[in-house]
């Protein structure tokens, strides 16, 4: 336990100086974030903010892994950092394509679409390789186990959720220190559970997150100096669900991962509403976090209700496993 907790201090010491460091870099190569023409206006004074900081707490997060990996005996926390960088690549390739095209459109929805299910597929199969995909199905609070599902059913099941739990984190990341703020608390979630689980090494990872964000929210709350953009927010999306799978509970993620939910749902019923009305809208604006504030709410206000309903929800899915 000492270990886990001396990691997550470093984590946090590391994102912090790697941040003081790669600010003046981002700011020099111009890696300045575009505001999409149809987003909200109010936000058109971001224009020009560094983004790609997530490379903050994913640089802290291998460096404290690397660390700790000669004490590391169960690889299955590789497998889930592995996932998180294949998705983080994924998200530095957008985020590349809009810099230098100087657009907020980067890879195509199809590109995505194939690289994250190809990244999907790869890491549920190295997992039932590992014997750590059990293919079965915890129901929490039912307390129920779905035993013995045919192994290509489940393998299709969980890169659904995972490519739209992941798609879902990256839609969170729209409000200075939202995504980041949110996610804080379900890698609490995790690091107990997998310590609860005696999966000690594992542990480990989600620890270090929280002291890592921790940090990296220091340069991304309101007004943000830099964005994670999606090489961040794609790498936390397939950290969580990663863990969600590597722990043998992803319908966990129905309670840990509500905020990422409902911002996912307002856009398709925003979507499905606009054409089913011919152009009326159900929200203000979507995701829903720009609904709130074009009904007045400050983005300090969203990060913190937002941030306390993942807190809330996350303590239900405690009792519920």
């Amino acid at each position: 336990m000492t270990r886990i907790i001396i990691s997550a201090v470093a984590g946090a010491v590391l994102s912090g100086v790697l941040g003081y460091f790669l600010l003046p870099v981002l700011r020099a190569l111009k890696a300045g974030q575009s505001i999409r023409e149809v987003g909200p206006t109010w936000h058109n004074h971001k224009a020009g903010t560094p983004m790609m900081g997530g490379l903050m707490f994913i640089g802290a997060l291998i460096i404290c892994l690397l660390v700790n990996a000669f004490t590391i005996g169960e690889y299955t926390v590789f497998y889930v950092l592995a996932l998180g960088l294949c998705f983080g690549l994924v998200g530095f390739l957008d985020d590349f394509f809009k810099l230098k095209y100087k657009r907020n459109l980067g890879l195509t929805s199809l590109q995505k679409a194939l690289l994250q299910a190809a990244v999907s597929a790869l890491y549920l199969y190295l997992l039932y390789l590992e014997g750590s995909l059990t293919c079965d199905l915890y129901i929490p609070f039912a307390k129920i186990t779905v035993e013995n599902i045919h192994p290509i059913l489940y393998i299709f099941f969980a890169m659904f959720v995972i490519v739209g739990c992941v798609n879902a984190v990256n839609l969170t990341d729209g409000v200075d220190g939202l995504c980041g703020s949110v996610t804080v608390p379900v890698m609490v979630f995790f690091t107990a559970a997998a310590v609860a689980k005696e999966k000690l090494d594992l542990a480990l990872l989600p620890a270090i997150l929280v002291g890592a964000l921790i940090a990296y929210l220091f340069y991304n709350w309101h007004p943000a100096k830099v964005f994670m953009g999606d090489t961040g927010s794609l790498f936390l999306g397939g950290i969580v669900c990663g863990l969600a799978f590597a722990l043998d509970i992803p319908l966990i993620l129905v309670l840990v991962g509500l905020v990422y939910i409902v911002e996912t749902l307002s856009v398709i019923l925003q979507v499905g509403y606009f054409k089913l009305t011919h152009g009326k809208r159900l929200f203000k604006m979507a995701p829903i976090h720009h609904h709130f504030e074009m009904c007045g709410w400050k983005e300090v206000k969203i990060v913190l209700v937002f941030s306390a309903v993942s807190a809330v929800m996350c303590v239900l899915a405690w009792f519920s496993i």
